[in-house]
């Protein structure tokens, strides 16, 4: 063999060919493969690296961070799983490994493998939030009962709702809860309640069996009839250990067919005993609310202002005499401070200044005398009288007639008088 006609490849070339090869490879790109786990590191980055081992040979795997995130177990030496993945080679080794997008511990079935994928998928589309969960009516008028019309479960639910709440109308919906047209039913008798303006609460579910006889409740056609329902869903499969699907998404999980009756409707006994109470309650608020009104009435029938109609206006003369006291008070201490204050002024004038105030507080007291002396009342005193015709003052004969009505002011009142005849006299 003449090896100088072959083409000479590098290192990285070699390890780009294999790769290229493996990844072309559809076995490669998707299989699961038992194994033992061996040499298992979990690095600070979240990537999980370990070798699946048998008894005749090893393969290195890889788990990145973002799939590592998913696991519902913790990996550990010598435990026994199935990894689904591809394998390729990384060309900076050459070695090929898996690549593990899930990880399961050996020993589940397909049923529990599908599940957990669905479950999964339908999480991450926000299927199982909490906002998206209804409220349940807290008394439901009409129910409806998704289930088989043969089974014990639709028996229970029945005797349940009976006996608790028999004001609620019961309907129910038959479909099949086993074998392959039962998921189809499901979620078909959940669409046609939705276009029904009568139903209030719908209950779905059906008695205990194995995980294949409550497959139907795992179907992704009835989580997403039950998720697009806008009424509210009890989910009640099977007995309290069982989960599914269904009970993810429905807005009440029950543990099983009765229970899911109890949480559909209150407890006549418990609302009649709630109700009986609130009657008590009410008697005695409406006692003491009585009792008050009728010792305010007393209070107000004796009184002072009832029993005295006077006590209020002496009260309040009382208080105008207390006001007019105090008033009176308040400006005679106000006028003797300002007469000390004009004497403190007084005594702080120069001699001159005092002399000058002295000579004209005398000529005040002469103008104030010669003043009084002129007044209209001193000449009244003295005997005179004053004519007036309205407001205006008679001082001539001229001013009045025969048949006026004049008042006549003297010392002490006003004499009415009438002018019956005039007569001129000039007075010498």
């Amino acid at each position: 063999m003449n090896i100088a006609n072959f083409p000479v490849y590098t290192v990285s070339q070699v390890n780009g060919y294999v790769k290229s090869l493996m990844d072309d490879d559809p076995l490669l790109t998707g299989l699961l493969v038992r194994g033992e786990i061996s040499n298992y590191k979990c690095y600070p980055s979240g990537h999980h690296y370990f070798s699946l081992k048998d008894e005749q040979g090893s393969l290195r795997c890889v788990m990145f961070r973002g799939e590592a995130a998913r696991l519902r177990f913790r990996p550990a030496n010598g435990m026994r799983v199935v990894a689904f993945g591809r394998v390729s080679v990384f060309p900076r080794d050459g070695q090929y490994q898996l690549y593990c997008n899930e990880l399961m511990q050996d020993g589940r079935g397909a049923l529990d493998e599908a599940f957990e994928r669905l479950r999964r998928r339908l999480e991450e589309e926000g299927l199982f939030a909490p906002e998206s969960k209804q409220p349940l009516p807290r008394y439901p008028n009409k129910i409806a009962l998704v289930t088989s019309p043969a089974g014990a479960a639709v028996r229970d639910m029945l005797r349940v709702l009976g006996s608790r709440w028999p004001l609620a109308e019961v309907l129910v919906a038959p479909v099949r809860v086993q074998g392959q047209e039962a998921a189809g039913e499901i979620a078909a008798a959940i669409h046609r309640l939705n276009n029904r303006a009568d139903i209030d609460l719908i209950i779905t579910g059906r008695g205990g069996g194995s995980k294949e006889d409550l497959w139907a409740f795992n179907e992704e056609v009835v989580a997403r009839a039950i998720y697009l329902s806008n009424i509210p869903v009890i989910s009640a499969v099977g007995h309290e250990p069982d989960v599914t699907i269904a009970d993810y998404v429905a807005d009440v999980r029950a543990a099983t067919p009765s229970n899911g009756a109890e949480l559909a409707v209150p407890d006549q006994a418990e609302e009649r005993h709630r109700l009986e109470q609130l009657n008590r309650r009410l008697a005695r608020a409406l006692q003491s609310r009585l009792g008050g009104a009728r010792r305010e009435l007393d209070r107000l029938k004796h009184s002072r202002a009832l029993t005295n109609i006077k006590a209020p206006i002496q009260d309040r003369r009382l208080a105008a005499d207390d006001l007019r006291r105090r008033m009176g008070l308040a400006l005679r201490g106000k006028t003797d401070r300002a007469r000390q204050g004009l004497n403190a002024q007084k005594e702080r004038l120069p001699l001159a200044a005092r002399a000058r105030l002295a000579a004209q507080r005398g000529r005040l007291g002469r103008l104030a005398t010669g003043l009084d002396a002129m007044s209209p009342l001193k000449v009244l005193g003295r005997g005179y009288a004053i004519a007036r015709a309205g407001e205006d003052v008679v001082s001539s004969v001229a001013q009045a007639r025969p048949g006026d009505k004049l008042d006549v002011l003297v010392s002490d009142g006003v004499l009415k008088c009438a002018v019956e005849e005039k007569e001129e006299r000039t007075w010498q």
